[in-house]
């Protein structure tokens, strides 16, 4: 079996420690010789890499080890890029979540005005990395689960159409492991799913276990109850104690979604359509002083580097609190269905093209595909209610113009997409926000005109 060279854009994550660890928890199904990191803040990323040089060397000494800032020295002689990168980091989310907030409009970071300031910092990241994966490994691919996906992919589609490039979100999969375990399953493999929608935007029409025995009747049961949340997070949060599995605010976000399904009952939606259908509900729910990326900063930010800095100084992994990102092993799914062509069916941000019948073509859809060595094959989802693809066809028109308006710098089609945003309430407000988040995002974005 072929060993393969890894590099992971974003090497100064709160998640690659994570990643790291499951890569090295899957060697067997995906061999590697080499792992290289690729940041472009060499300081937060050598406290990261510092710690995973250790980590690897305890448990695969044989895997070559690179962390650099050098894009010739990262992109050289490998296989995939895994792209995780977050351009300006948590202190400007902190800004796409608080800015909407000052207006009364949910703050979110890949929803609404802050998902689309968001996407304008992000498209050039992922293009630079895109470019230089092709300049240096041309046969590579890149798996790219940088947020927010859904604006990233129609970036990609329109600006590098033949780019080796997978889109990726990990949500799904985080509600397909809580489908699962509300109705006494191990694991979501053991479903076999039917999804459309886009990212963070969709729905589940079916699911089936191996057997083909319908699994959504039972599931939709639980979440007609309890939205996505499970038995101990209830029972957690009925003793006041924050559960293990989820902080407030996702417990916030698991239990809303039997509020969306009561929407539409003949399917299950992803969690992420709260932000949309209930924006009033978020703000109220919502601390402008206090946001999303402040619980980060001081949870997993805090804890990821403290204890990096630990295993750093003491030398070794010993009494290590970092934990396995179990959630990131579709990755290495997506990455052996690409080098053994193994076919397997995973959800993926693809181009329509037919997938879903009544719907744009040139739309980046999120759908079951099937892959393997060529890419990605979509399955074809057929007809979507009018329901859906009244709010997928606003959301899209969002995306498209968010894309355009930074190929052509264009001021005015970002106040456009931020008042077609289903979050905004009207152009007025959209122009105060679009104005501040300029202000707030000038040295990410392109000088609009």
């Amino acid at each position: 079996m072929k060993k393969h060279s890894i590099v992971i854009a974003g090497g100064g994550s709160t998640f690659t420690p994570g990643i790291v660890l499951m890569l090295l928890d899957n060697l067997e199904q995906l061999p590697i010789r080499q792992i290289k990191f690729y940041d472009n803040d060499a300081e937060r990323q050598k406290e990261i890499a510092d710690a995973c040089e250790i980590i690897i060397q305890e448990k695969a000494p044989d895997i070559k080890f690179v962390s650099t800032t050098d894009p010739k020295t990262a992109f050289t002689d490998i296989d995939f890029v895994m792209a995780h990168i977050r351009v300006g980091k948590y202190a400007m989310r902190e800004k796409d979540e608080k800015i909407p907030l000052k207006y009364g409009v949910v703050g979110q970071e890949t929803c609404g005005p802050g998902g689309i300031a968001y996407g304008m910092r992000s498209i050039g990241g992922v293009l630079e990395i895109l470019d230089y994966m092709e300049q240096y490994s041309p046969n590579a691919w890149m798996l790219n689960y940088s947020n927010p996906a859904a604006i990233v992919a129609e970036a990609t589609r329109k600006l590098r159409p033949n780019s080796k490039i997978l889109n990726i979100c990990d949500m799904p999969i985080g509600i397909e492991e809580r489908m699962a375990r509300s109705i006494g399953l191990s694991s979501r493999k053991e479903m076999v799913v039917r999804y459309y929608g886009l990212n963070h935007f969709g729905w589940w029409t079916d699911i089936r276990d191996k057997e083909g025995n319908d699994l959504m009747p039972k599931i939709k049961a639980h979440v007609k109850e309890n939205g996505y949340a499970l038995p101990e997070e209830l029972a957690a949060a009925k003793e006041n104690e924050a559960s293990q599995h989820a902080d407030a605010s996702w417990m916030h976000t698991f239990t809303k979604a039997k509020d969306v399904y009561a929407l539409d009952p003949e399917t299950l939606p992803n969690t992420y359509l709260k932000y949309y259908l209930f924006p009033s509900d978020e703000v109220a729910h919502s601390n402008p002083e206090y946001t999303r990326a402040n619980e980060v900063m001081a949870g997993r930010e805090k804890h990821v580097f403290g204890e990096c800095r630990r295993i750093a100084e003491q030398g070794s992994t010993k009494d290590t609190t970092l934990e396995i990102d179990e959630h990131a092993s579709y990755i290495v799914d997506l990455a052996r269905a690409i080098a053994y062509n193994t076919h397997e069916r995973m959800l993926l941000i693809v181009e329509n093209k037919g997938a879903i019948v009544n719907f744009d073509d040139t739309a980046m859809v999120e759908v079951p595909c099937i892959v393997g060595a060529n890419g990605p094959e979509p399955l074809v989802q057929g007809e979507i209610p009018r329901f859906q693809k009244g709010m997928m066809e606003q959301q899209v028109a969002v995306e498209k113009l968010v894309v355009e308006a930074w190929e052509e710098k264009s001021y005015q089609k970002l106040w456009q997409a931020i008042t077609m945003s289903k979050i905004v309430p009207n152009a007025t407000v959209a122009k105060q926000i679009l104005d501040d988040l300029l202000e707030a995002n000038k040295e990410f974005w392109p000088e609009l005109r």
